[in-house]
């Protein structure tokens, strides 16, 4: 792991915990997802938000001063003001991807759920991913949330990775490892 990317993960976990145990004290862990849908999807869709994040230009108070009124106009929850506020002050801005994606882990662990990454050749049907879902439960256990991506040089299958274990399908990898065996062969 390269140095920055470590540094921002154990800032995001420090900071993951106390969100966390706060909202979970509380009883606001519904809240709490609810806010980091919100982050996420402002983040995405905001390439000024994310130089700011970053920017060592404007002055902690002034940056501080920026997030907590974002975080009052998208109605985060106080606990999520706070520790935007917090995190300007502290010039650890720069950790929020890493923070939100360690409490989406840790809600997803209290809840039971795991998350599987899957990418189609092509858009799942609703049915097509709720049976995927379904089908995971009962190999792993426990409840699925499916993040699906499309990529179409698959041209056809999926790839599932659930944790450690991936499950390759996909046309495009039996095509890669039929091309090998015929090297191999010749």
């Amino acid at each position: 792991m390269s140095e920055p990317a470590s540094i921002s993960t154990g800032i995001a976990a420090r900071y993951a915990t106390a969100v966390f145990e706060l909202a979970k004290e509380s009883s606001a862990l519904a809240g709490l997802e609810s806010d980091l849908d919100t982050l996420e999807a402002a983040l995405n869709d905001s390439a000024d938000l994310r130089a700011v994040l970053s920017s060592p230009v404007y002055s902690r108070d002034d940056t501080r001063s920026a997030v907590t009124a974002l975080a009052s106009k998208m109605n985060l929850s106080q606990i999520m003001t706070g520790t935007l506020g917090m995190m300007a002050q502290n010039r650890r801005l720069f950790a929020l991807p890493a923070l939100i994606a360690e409490l989406r882990r840790m809600v997803a662990e209290e809840k039971g759920e795991v998350t599987a990454d899957v990418t189609s050749a092509s858009v799942l049907t609703k049915a097509q991913a709720d049976q995927l879902a379904e089908t995971l439960k009962a190999r792993i256990g426990k409840t699925v949330k499916l993040n699906v991506a499309v990529d179409e040089s698959l041209i056809g299958g999926l790839i599932v990775k659930v944790g450690s274990k991936m499950i390759d399908t996909s046309i495009k990898s039996k095509l890669a490892a039929l091309q090998n065996s015929m090297k191999e062969v010749g």
